[in-house]
């Protein structure tokens, strides 16, 4: 617990030092780093531990590229990680997680309706989207990337939540 614990913080506290200059997120590698350490957190049924581990994002980001490396050495479990960009909501698909940048943040409600009955752990980058229906939303707090959590949220989709991940977010309702 306590490794977790200096893990989350030192990445946090570090998030200027991984960031990449002149990207359009600054902070897109720790965003990477704790979308990976959020699978070691949350549990899946059953149905989902098979096949590959898919994170979608839904419009443009960074993030995919940093995604997109990650999965290149990196598994969760067993399973593969297979990164999808869907241009629009029409396009979505079974995911473990979708990541909604800002730009796309204005369709979380047809999201939520596409996604209905599916165990997606959904990941926004809007203020205010943890309580709209996302489980996890990232923002920045004194000058730290930080992380929202609405475990309300994540058990609608069917996801388990560790209690080691909800001890580290800023856990809202």
């Amino acid at each position: 617990m306590r490794r977790i614990i200096t893990l989350f913080i030192a990445l946090a506290c570090f998030s200027s030092a991984l960031s990449q200059p002149g990207a359009k997120d600054p902070n897109v590698k720790i965003k990477a780093i704790f979308l990976y350490n959020f699978t070691k957190y949350i549990v899946w049924p059953a149905d989902y531990k098979e096949g590959d581990f898919i994170i979608g994002v839904l419009g443009e980001s960074s993030l995919i590229n940093e995604l997109s490396k990650m999965a290149q050495t990196k598994k969760v479990g067993r399973q593969n990680i297979v990164i999808k960009k869907y241009n629009s909501v029409n396009e979505i698909g079974k995911c473990h997680i979708l990541c909604i940048p800002q730009e796309s943040s204005t369709s979380l409600n047809e999201v939520i309706k596409k996604l209905n009955g599916n165990s997606t752990l959904i990941i926004t980058n809007k203020e205010g989207l943890a309580k709209k229906g996302a489980a996890i939303n990232f923002k920045v707090e004194a000058s730290k990337q930080r992380f929202e959590l609405n475990t309300a949220n994540a058990t609608k989709y069917n996801l388990k939540v560790s209690a080691n991940l909800s001890a580290l977010a800023i856990v809202v309702n």
